[in-house]
């Protein structure tokens, strides 16, 4: 099984974190990694996933060459989803989509904290077109940016907490961590909320695995 963690933006930091994950979670998977240098930084808004978007789609070829089974947008933005997924050879998913599923399959109403407002429109359009919006209770801007939220200093962690445990109170039994940076600090905001989270990296991760086995399964 070989998956492939595909990186909108171009910092290499936030794609080895989401691979280190990844390989927790799966350690018998072969499990890549590759970034967008073509990408912004981060992926804040809608103008930043116009402009990943190209980037990605270049590495489709290679993706093919590579024979992975399944491609993963590793951002929560799900950026590209639709043009990937009419493009590339395998299935393709995103890293926020797979949170809604897994959040759905648990059953609960779930709320999202993200980084910055420029992100809300994005998420809430997600949900929606993803038809989520009945089990959803909203999408929740922390106002930090999102290489911030990837350092994890402990004000940041701090603060995240606080998001977190106010979706909670306004009744959210799951609080989806709306960004891939903080896919690392998942153990600390689960610790220090006490809060049932969902991350989209462990979700698509696997969701990715169960993609692949059966596309197995029909060969």
């Amino acid at each position: 099984m070989k998956l492939l963690f595909l990186n909108p933006n171009s910092t290499e930091a936030m794609t080895d974190s989401v691979v280190a994950t990844a390989r927790e979670m799966l350690p018998d998977a072969e499990i890549l990694g590759w970034t967008n240098h073509d990408g912004p930084p981060a992926i804040q808004g809608p103008e930043d996933g116009a402009a990943a978007l190209a980037g990605q789609l270049a590495l489709l070829p290679q993706a093919r060459a590579e024979a992975v089974d399944v491609i993963i947008i590793a951002c929560f933005d799900d950026t590209g989803l639709e043009e990937m997924r009419e493009a590339a050879h395998c299935p393709v998913i995103g890293i926020g989509q797979a949170a809604y599923h897994m959040a759905l399959l648990s059953g609960d109403r779930f709320g999202v904290v993200t980084t910055l407002d420029v992100s809300v429109p994005v998420i809430e359009t997600n949900i929606r077109q993803q038809g989520f919006t009945a089990r959803s209770l909203g999408v929740r801007a922390s106002g930090i940016p999102v290489l911030d939220v990837e350092e994890g200093r402990s004000e940041t962690l701090e603060h995240l907490a606080s998001e977190i445990q106010i979706l909670s109170r306004d009744g959210a039994k799951t609080v989806i961590l709306g960004c891939a940076g903080m896919s690392g600090h998942y153990g600390t905001l689960s610790h220090q909320t006490g809060v049932k989270l969902i991350d989209g990296v462990r979700a698509a991760t696997v969701l990715a695995q169960a993609i692949a086995r059966m596309s197995e399964d029909a060969a």
